[in-house]
């Protein structure tokens, strides 16, 4: 089955709003100058910059997401944005489990569940990021871990490939240099796949997209894109400086 490919970037807590909105500004004129192939580009800044992030994406191909959502719909919960909110301001995607959520907010897969049926209730497609350390990875734990944190939060979600798509970041390799090789990833994609089929159907693993996103660059972006099971990847760092960027979009044929 033929995935349509997905660039998405993530800024993390990077550009103020007025670098936001050139940064937004500069990435939709490049990638409407390429008119290269159909890949999807989306782009995640800061809960700042979001509602301004739409309306300057507004005609373009580039769509808007959020880093985070909280699981419940409103209350009393100082600092958090509901996935309600995040739909009311014309977004489509949002970030649920990223690495670095879990080892500094603490985020277990019983509330990643939950913010992914959140995200889900919205019509919001919920980017589930999953991955493991080195320490894990060294001790042969690889697969147990990617087996838990797949099934703790997929299991009990009403996920379809519609809404969707997993993010396979192995931290060892966030913000480090280090990259997976095409082959590592490729084994690990492969292996999330299957596990899609066993728990969700093989029609359902054939059209989840599964991104690699762990210090992908243009230098290395078109080896790792060229896997049958990578789909795509979420770009950390080279995600800021537009030109990187745009060539991995470019890689993403």
């Amino acid at each position: 089955m033929s995935r349509i490919k997905v660039i998405a970037g993530n800024w993390k807590m990077n550009c103020n709003l007025s670098e936001s909105q050139a940064l937004i500004t500069e990435i939709r004129g490049m990638v409407r100058d390429e008119r290269m192939n159909d890949t999807e580009v989306v782009l995640f800044p800061t809960y700042l910059a979001l509602a301004s992030a739409t309306k300057i994406a507004e005609g373009s191909t580039i769509k808007i997401g959020a880093q985070n959502c909280h699981h419940q719909e409103s209350g009393a919960f100082t600092g958090e944005v509901s996935a309600s909110m995040l739909k009311h301001i014309g977004l489509e995607y949002v970030l649920i489990g990223h690495s670095e959520r879990r080892q500094f907010q603490f985020e277990t897969e019983e509330i990643l569940a939950q913010k992914i049926n959140a995200a889900h209730a919205n019509d919001l497609i919920a980017i589930y990021c999953i991955g493991e350390t080195l320490q894990e990875r060294n001790e042969q734990r690889l697969w147990t871990v990617l087996e838990n944190q797949l099934a703790g939060a997929l299991k009990s979600t009403k996920s379809k490939a519609q809404n969707l798509i997993i993010a396979y970041e192995p931290v060892w390799a966030i913000g480090t240099g280090q990259t997976a090789t095409s082959e590592q990833a490729q084994e690990v994609h492969f292996f999330i796949r299957n596990w899609l089929v066993s728990n969700f159907g093989s029609d359902m693993a054939a059209a989840t997209r599964i991104l690699y996103g762990g210090s992908m660059k243009p230098d290395n972006a078109a080896d790792l894109l060229s896997k049958p099971d990578i789909d795509g990847g979420l770009i950390g760092g080279a995600s800021l400086k537009p030109r990187d960027f745009v060539n991995i979009f470019k890689a993403a044929k």
